[in-house]
C-alpha cells in the first residue's frame, strides 16, 4: 500500500519533467508476433526555459503543487514566494523550494506588483474565493482542479474574470501533462481516426483514507467525485470532440462501500453529448490495492475510420510505465511510445501570460468543461437510494 502511494507522489511529479520528440514503434501486431513487449524509454529531462515572468503560491492543500509549480517553471516561470496557513504544508515546501521565500501573508502576495500568476492548490472550496481576489489584484491564476465546486462560485468567477480581463486557468492534468494525451490530440488532428464520434473516460483512483485530510471527505468541501474527479473528463470530452456547447443526458453518484464517511462519495458516472459528439465518464475510489499504480485511468476515443486508446498510468499487459497509446485503423493496429513527447502547457500559458493570449486553453473551455462537471454533480441521482 505504502508502495502505490509513493508511486502516485512519484507519477504526480514526475509527470510534468520534460520535452522532446516521440517514437512510433512497428506495428503492435508484429511486436506481439515476436512476443517482445516494448518498454518506453525514459524521457529526456529538458532543462526550464529562462525566466520570464515571476509567480508565487498560495494555498498547497495538495500535493498536485508540485506538478504545477514544475509545469510553470518549465515554461520560464520563476517562483519567488509562497503562503500557506498550515505550518507542516509550508514545511513541506519550503524543504523542496528552499531559496524560496516564505511571505507571512496571502496580501503580501498579492500586493507584490512584480508577481504575475498565482498557483494554488488549497482546499477545494476556497480555491475559487481565492482566484477572485487574484483577479482582482490584476494578477492571472492556475488553480488545481476542481477549481470551482458550485454554479454560483461560478458565476462569480466568470463575472471577474470578464470584468478584470484576467487568466482563470485550471489545470487539468490528466491532459495537459499527460504526454499520451498530447499525442492523441496531435493523431486526431491529423486524421489518423477520421471523425470524433464519442469518448469514454475513466479515472479510478485508490482510497488511502490515513493520507488523506479530514476536508477530503466532506461533500461541501470538496464538491463531489464528479465535481472533483470527472472535471478531468469533461476537459478531454470537449477538447477531443472540439464540442463547444453540450449537455447532460444523466449522471448518477453514490456512496456505495464507505458508510464511515457520509459524507464522502466513492462511485459517479454521467452521460453527455455536444455539438461535436457524444461522451461517457466514469469516476470511482475503487483501486485495488494489488493494482501497480494508484489508478488504472484510461480514455477512449472513438472516431468513423478507428479509435484510440490511452492508458495513462499504467498498462496491465505488461509494458511498464504509464503513457500507453493504441492507434486502431483501417490500415493497421499500433502502439505509440509517448515518453519523449513534449508537454507545451506550461510554456503556452506562460506565453499567454505576456501576450494576453489563450493558447494553453481558451477561458470559455475551461469554464464550460467546469459547468458541465458542476449541472452533472448538482443533478446526479443517487445510487444508494436506487437499490
Amino acid at each position: 500500500m505504502k508502495e502505490s502511494e509513493d508511486n502516485r507522489r512519484q507519477f504526480i511529479r514526475n509527470s510534468v519533467n520534460t520535452a522532446a520528440g516521440l517514437i512510433l514503434l512497428p506495428t503492435l501486431a508484429e511486436k506481439v508476433a515476436a512476443s517482445g513487449l516494448v518498454k518506453s524509454a525514459a524521457p529526456i529531462t529538458s532543462p526550464p526555459m529562462p525566466p520570464r515572468i515571476k509567480f508565487s503560491v498560495i494555498g498547497i492543500n495538495h500535493g498536485h503543487i508540485y506538478g504545477q509549480v514544475e509545469a510553470v517553471t518549465r515554461g520560464g516561470g520563476e517562483l519567488i514566494s509562497f503562503y500557506a496557513k498550515e505550518e507542516d504544508l509550508a514545511a513541506a515546501f519550503a524543504k523542496r523550494y528552499p531559496q524560496v521565500k516564505q511571505a507571512k501573508s496571502e496580501a503580501e502576495i498579492l500586493d507584490d506588483k512584480s508577481i504575475q500568476l498565482i498557483l494554488s492548490s488549497g482546499i477545494p472550496d476556497e480555491r475559487a474565493p481565492l482566484g477572485i481576489r487574484v483577479m482582482k489584484s490584476g494578477k492571472d491564476y492556475m488553480v488545481d482542479k476542481p477549481g470551482i465546486i458550485t454554479l454560483e462560485q461560478l458565476a462569480q468567477v466568470r463575472k471577474v474574470q470578464k470584468e478584470t480581463k484576467r487568466i482563470y486557468s485550471i489545470m487539468y492534468s490528466e491532459r495537459l501533462e499527460n504526454r499520451a494525451t498530447i499525442k492523441a490530440g496531435e493523431l486526431i488532428k491529423e486524421g489518423a481516426i477520421g471523425k470524433v464520434v464519442q469518448t469514454i473516460g475513466l479515472g479510478p483512483h485508490r482510497m488511502t483514507p490515513k493520507s488523506r485530510p479530514e476536508w477530503f471527505f466532506d461533500k461541501k468541501r470538496f464538491g463531489g467525485i464528479i465535481c472533483d474527479i470527472a472535471s478531468h473528463q469533461f476537459d478531454q470530452f470537449l477538447f477531443f470532440t472540439n464540442s463547444t456547447k453540450a449537455e447532460i443526458v444523466a449522471s448518477q453518484v453514490g456512496n456505495v462501500n464507505h458508510p464511515q464517511y457520509p459524507q464522502f462519495e466513492d462511485f459517479g458516472d454521467a452521460m453527455l453529448r455536444g455539438n461535436g459528439g457524444a461522451g461517457y465518464i466514469r469516476v470511482d475510489w475503487f483501486t485495488p490495492d494489488g493494482l501497480k499504480s494508484w489508478g488504472d485511468g484510461r480514455l477512449t476515443v472513438l472516431g468513423t475510420e478507428g479509435f484510440i486508446e490511452i492508458r495513462k498510468n499504467i498498462d496491465i499487459g505488461g509494458r511498464e510505465g504509464g503513457n500507453h497509446l493504441f492507434v486502431v485503423n483501417n490500415k493497421e493496429t499500433q502502439y505509440v511510445d509517448c515518453s519523449q513527447v513534449e508537454l507545451p502547457y506550461g510554456r503556452q500559458l506562460v506565453d499567454d501570460v505576456l501576450n494576453r493570449t489563450e493558447t494553453a486553453m481558451s477561458q470559455e473551455h475551461c469554464f464550460l468543461a467546469t459547468e458541465l462537471a458542476l449541472k452533472a454533480q448538482k443533478n446526479a441521482q443517487n445510487v444508494a437510494a436506487l437499490s
